[in-house]
Parts: structure tokens; sequence; C-alpha cells
């Protein structure tokens, strides 16, 4: 078998990821190169091909910063893309995260007669246009082109999810969301690499760390109200701060004894921090399924979450607290947090369950995307 993916995913091979759907597209072309199969990345930051030691071929988009500015989208990258993906001749075509430019992949796989896989990245992927802009979480960049993509990304997006030949969730919910639109999907976990996580704790556990960008879009407000609300308590802030009320908080923080901020570290310093943490703290209204819980969980500490439980997990597997917004539920649930090595033992069971990329898991994706190829072998007969 033969997968074709594309976008931004080379950092995340490298250990250096840009976001949580690129670390997924990362693991998810690992597990299939460890099953056995021929793995194509295109990837639009490369400046040079290069082959993993797992033999995921990760290829430059040729001609991508060719053409004039602005112009070269239509005239060098999307015809970039397109010829890439199409030239592969792959079996399977994944694509995940908003972008209208998925079309391009949907088009080489019916011209080479392969599958059109999506994966959700987010809650947000499953909603319609009109429950987002109920929820506010309808925005797009500034400018003209900030206009056009958002869009395009409305047109698309939507065809896309109606059309593929089949649809990845992270979490029941999505699936029923889903489900409620009339579109069947799959249910397919976050996958994390135990080995790559620190083993033991160095330190006393004696602060709660919030890890995201530092925005409104991610609950920051939500989160400062938490730390003004808690002078005795330490606290680690992991990210840099990304909309104009993010720098405004960032600078205000910088007076506060109680608050360390770290700004943008490495994906190991991440874990070596979280795993010396009392709690991650998240504050974000709208989610998938975080990649940041399942390595919180796979440290040994417990999530508090304002706003999302994917799945009703957190709940559900009494990983930690969720106090469906309310902040002084929050604080009171942090006063009285204990750390237990039956928790640690707990989270970890949880995570190698359901998460581990083992051989299990490397199963279970080999087993979903054969039989994705099989049924559409019988449906040529």
């Amino acid at each position: 078998m033969k997968i074709c993916f594309w976008g931004n995913i080379a950092g995340a091979l490298k250990g250096n990821t840009d976001g949580g759907a690129e670390l997924q597209i990362a693991l998810l072309a690992k597990a299939f190169a460890r099953a056995g199969h021929e793995v194509v990345i295109f990837d639009f930051q490369c400046t040079e091909d290069f082959t993993t030691i797992e033999g995921i071929k990760v290829l430059k988009i040729k001609g991508w910063d060719n053409g004039l500015r602005f112009l070269r989208t239509f005239t060098h990258r999307i015809p970039g893309i397109y010829n890439g993906l199409k030239a592969q001749k792959a079996d399977v075509y994944y694509c995940r995260i908003r972008d209208f430019r998925h079309i391009l992949a949907y088009w080489a796989a019916r011209k080479v007669k392969a599958k059109f896989v999506l994966g959700m990245a987010s809650d947000l992927d499953v909603m319609t246009f009109l429950l987002r802009l109920r929820h506010r979480k309808v925005s797009y960049s500034s400018g003209l082109w900030g206009l056009v993509n958002g869009l395009l990304i409305e047109i698309i997006y939507p065809y896309l999810l109606l059309n593929a030949d089949l649809v990845l969730v992270q979490h029941d919910g999505q699936k029923k969301t889903l489900a409620n639109r009339g579109i069947k999907s799959r249910v397919f976990p976050n996958l994390v690499e135990l080995s790559k996580f620190p083993t033991s704790h160095g330190k006393a556990q004696n602060d709660f760390v919030y890890v995201g960008e530092i925005s409104e879009r991610k609950g920051f407000p939500e989160f400062f109200t938490i730390i003004s609300k808690c002078p005795s308590y330490k606290f680690g802030v992991i990210g840099p701060p990304s909309d104009r009320s993010g720098h405004a908080y960032f600078e205000d923080l910088k007076s506060f004894k109680n608050v360390t901020l770290y700004g943008k570290l490495s994906h190991a310093e991440v874990l070596n921090h979280m795993i010396n943490s009392k709690a991650l703290i998240s504050t974000s209204r709208m989610e998938g399924f975080p990649n940041i819980f399942i390595e919180a969980w796979a440290c040994g500490i417990p999530v508090f979450s304002l706003y999302v439980d994917p799945g009703n997990v957190i709940q559900r597997e009494g990983l930690g607290v969720f106090t469906n917004g309310d902040l002084n539920k929050m604080v009171n649930a942090m006063n009285f947090i204990e750390s237990s090595d039956s928790f640690l033992t707990n989270a970890k069971a949880y995570v190698e369950h359901f998460h581990e990329l083992n051989e299990m898991k490397i199963a279970e994706v080999n087993d979903l995307f054969a039989a994705l190829l099989e049924k559409g072998e019988k449906q040529k007969l």
C-alpha cells in the first residue's frame, strides 16, 4: 500500500512540531511505515528531499517560491501540489486540518483511482458554518487573501467531508455530530510515542502548567483570571503570545512573582517540564482531542479543563477535572489536588491502551485502510 500526505510535516518528524495536527500526521505516517507500507510526504517548507529512519520519503514541492508574490499561489504552488500528488499514484491520499487546498489531493486521488481520507483535527472541523458562527468560531486572516482563503475553505471543506471515502474523527462526540449531518465516520484516536517521554520525575511537583499559544482563542483571559485568584500557587506558562491580547497578558505576567514564562520550547522540553508539574490547566473553549492532554496523562499528571472534555474521557476515566466553564469550581479543585501513584499508574495505563503507537495501533490502522481498499476493489467488480 502506498500512502501520500502533504503539509508542513517535516518538523514534527524531526521532533520540532508546529502544531498538534502536524504531529498526528507524522505519527500516522510512522505507523504506516512500520507496517511496511510506502509513505510519501510533500512538505511545502522543505528545501531538500530526505528519507527518515522509518523509510518515510519527504519531498519538497518544486517551484514553491518561484513566480511573483500573490500570483504564485495560482501559477506555481497549487499546480505544484496537484502535480506532485498525482505523480505519486498512491493508493490512499490523507489530509488533515481545514485547508481548501485539500481539494488538490482529492482530485489527485480521483485521477489515479485512489482513496481519499479526511482526518479531523478539531471539533470545529465537524461543525456547520452556522454552528461555528453561533459559537463565534468563524474567523479569517486579515486582508483580501485572508477573506478569499476563508471563503474557499467554507465552500470546499464541506464538499470534502461529504465526498471523502473515509472520515476519521478523534472521539465519539465528533462522530455523533457528523452523524447528525448524515456523514459516516470512524473513530481513530490521536497517537503518542511513549518511548519519547521522560521516565521519572526529577524534582518536586510544585507548579501548574499551561501549554499552548497565549491568545484569546485559547482562552488565556480565563487562565489569567485563575492566576489572579491563586496568588499562592506557582504557574508555568509555555508558549508564545500570538495575538494582541496575548502580547498584553505576556507583558503583564512578567511582573507576577508566582509565574514563570518559558516562551516556545521544544517538544522534549515541554514534556520534561510537564512531568515535574502538579497538573495541566486548559482554558481553551474549543479543541478536538488535544495532544497535550494525552501527553499530560502519559507524564502522570491530571488535566484541569475549563471547557473541553473530549468524548467525556476526563470524567469517565478519572483523568482530572472538567468544570464546564465554571472558573470558581476550577480554582476550588486546584485547592484539593493530590499527587498519587495510583493516578500515575491509571493515567499511563489509559494512554498505553488507547493512544500509544504500538504494534496493536499499527495493526488497527493497517486493517482500517486495508478494508477501505478492499471495499473499493469489490465496488469495481
